[in-house]
């Protein structure tokens, strides 16, 4: 059973769960990801190696990437890609989605501004405790005299 029939499958609910935006924002990334492409391939031609991901596989390695904070190079394990293609496919996606200018996030200088309000809680979760053996006297020195026989 490949991606596009499990997706097909899912419902709306377990869909936003799964991929982490709607199905119509999907299908609407889908299709300006598709226009751009189009457009890049009359630009430049059709040479070069055929991609050996689809449109749709590319928008859900970037989506995954995304939504899972996986590395690049389990993604691109997953896909069957090198981790270098999939940097360029999440990249490429990106551009695509913030060239259509459907969809956008606020740049970091409106981040910056005053009259905007963001609010945000920082958790620093690098540290961690680890057991370790106890300290004992005994086993620091190693020739006690009585222990020698």
């Amino acid at each position: 059973m490949t991606k596009k029939e499990k997706l097909n499958k899912l419902s709306e609910k377990v869909f936003k769960r799964v991929i982490g935006v709607k199905r119509e924002t999907y299908n609407a990334m889908l299709e300006e990801y598709i226009i751009y492409k189009k457009n890049k391939e009359i630009g430049y031609g059709q040479g070069g190696r055929k991609a050996k991901l689809s449109y749709e596989e590319q928008l859900l390695l970037m989506l995954g990437y995304y939504r899972e904070y996986r590395t690049l190079e389990h993604i691109g394990f997953e896909y069957g890609v090198s981790e270098s293609t999939a940097l360029r496919t999440v990249r490429e996606v990106e551009e695509a989605l913030i060239k259509s200018k459907k969809f956008s996030l606020p740049s970091k200088r409106e981040l910056y501004k005053s009259d905007t309000e963001i609010e945000f809680i920082v958790v620093d979760v690098t540290e961690m405790p680890i057991q370790r053996p106890k300290k004992n006297k005994r086993d620091i020195i190693q020739g006690r005299k009585k222990d020698i026989q």
